[in-house]
């Protein structure tokens, strides 16, 4: 497994950045703004991490997303632990990811990786999405905030 910088003019799988976030709408807003992480295993990119400058201080996590076969063997650390090392080599204050409210194994993972909850915008998904979302049998509605800051 090779955690690696995204190659120019290399194509992120659309199936990968979907599980992240379902509406192709919302993934065309950043695909092209962020700087992407990938895990590649024979050749093929089995997870994507994208990071995009919100301003000169703070950089966001965008669309985390690994193959399920992949799942649960600590890839999606791995990325992000990568994309806050390229933060930092950037000299980013802060990295924020967003998540929503029924995204329980992101949060758990948002969480060890050391992010804080700093806020919820209430009703995000419902306002911005066409379709409804439902995660682990709970609608996602609201959208929760957490944040690192990268200076100690």
């Amino acid at each position: 497994m090779t955690i690696r910088p995204r190659l120019p003019q290399e194509e992120l799988p659309a199936s990968l950045l979907l599980l992240a976030d379902p509406d192709w709408a919302q993934v065309k807003k950043y695909l092209d703004a962020s700087s992407w992480t990938v895990a590649e295993e024979s050749g093929e990119i089995v997870g994507v991490c994208g990071l995009m400058t919100l301003d000169r201080a703070s950089a966001e996590i965008m669309n985390v997303a690994v193959d399920p076969a992949w799942q649960g063997k600590g890839l999606g650390k791995q990325l992000i632990q990568f994309a806050l090392h390229e933060a930092r080599s950037q000299g980013y204050d802060k990295v924020i990811v967003r998540t929503g409210n029924s995204s329980l194994n992101q949060l758990g993972l948002y969480q060890k990786c050391g992010f804080r909850m700093v806020r919820i915008e209430r009703d995000y998904f419902v306002n911005n999405y066409p379709e409804p979302i439902y995660e682990n049998g709970i609608p996602c509605r609201d959208q929760i905030v957490l944040e690192m800051a990268m200076k100690e």
